[in-house]
């Protein structure tokens, strides 16, 4: 099996239906991934003279995305670049305003497996969980974070009620450089009956470090204030998060530009992979969909 075909992209069929897609329409992909997405578009595409736009910040998710892509010729363009400067890199990229935009905000397959990229508690590796070149990794937030400040961290971005509990037990247990040995400590810090829920113990610990790292809520935010300046007036917005905070930064920006006059909310109420998708992918459990329209 490729490395693209190991990764499943979630609510192909929603985000395609959402961003009306039109065969000589031109489309940007922001977070292009493995190019799941954006091969079914292209497929839309195809039929006529549209164009699209693949971005992403991961060198290496790019490199699987000119695999995938690569038949579609100069239908596709791909750069690597960080979805939150989307007016620089399509103003780089010299196509017309984009009739619909998609971003993905979620971890792909291949980074979870990938033990030396660091985003998995499962699999031995380094502290790293970098999407792409960053100036701090997590091993650096884990091991010279304040006690306090890495508890806020943990709370804030991971919503782990026992953050204070788990800083402690980190600043203890230091140095810690893998993957494995801070899921260790994470799960050993938190009481026996807490562990009764579903997911990880470390998972919202982790979540909070990658977030840190990547200043991905950042980032989102700096996409949503510059997204609909790239587009034409009707082009979609479709945006599928995974974290509570994620969506609500998404919801809050489609309501702001429903205030002001900018873009129609195309979702009344947050869209949910179908139970099919859920139970053939697991890892789509958490994924939200919202879609707004320029006006």
């Amino acid at each position: 099996m490729s490395e693209f075909e190991r990764h499943r992209p979630v609510m192909v069929r929603e985000a395609l239906e959402f961003l009306k897609v039109e065969p000589d329409g031109t489309y940007i992909d922001a977070t292009v991934g493995a190019g799941g997405h954006s091969e079914q578009i292209l497929k839309v595409l195809a039929q006529g003279s549209g164009r699209l736009l693949g971005i992403d910040r991961d060198p290496n998710a790019l490199r699987i995305a000119h695999e995938r892509l690569a038949g579609f010729g100069e239908r596709v363009k791909l750069v690597e670049g960080n979805f939150a400067e989307i007016d620089a890199l399509h103003a780089q990229s010299f196509l017309p305003p984009g009739a619909g935009t998609l971003a993905d905000l979620g971890l792909s397959s291949m980074q979870l497996e990938e033990a030396e990229r660091g985003f998995s508690f499962s699999r031995p590796g380094p502290l790293d969980m970098r999407m792409g070149e960053g100036d701090v990794t997590a091993e650096e937030i884990v091991n010279e974070t304040p006690e306090q400040e890495l508890a806020d961290l943990i709370f804030k971005f991971g919503e782990e009620r026992h953050s204070r509990r788990i800083a402690r037990a980190i600043v203890k247990a230091r140095p810690i450089r893998l993957t494995t040995q801070l899921a260790q400590v994470v799960t050993r810090s938190i009481p026996s009956r807490a562990g009764l829920h579903q997911i990880h113990p470390a998972t919202r610990t982790f979540m909070a470090l990658r977030l840190a790292v990547n200043r991905e809520l950042e980032n989102l935010q700096s996409f949503l204030d510059k997204v609909l300046a790239v587009l034409a007036p009707g082009a979609r917005v479709v945006v599928i998060s995974f974290h509570s905070l994620e969506d609500r930064i998404v919801k809050e920006s489609f309501r702001s530009w429903k205030r002001n006059g900018q873009a129609l909310i195309l979702t009344k109420h947050v869209v949910r992979p179908a139970a099919e998708e859920m139970r053939e992918n697991p890892r789509s459990r958490s994924a939200k969909l919202r879609a707004a329209e320029r006006l």
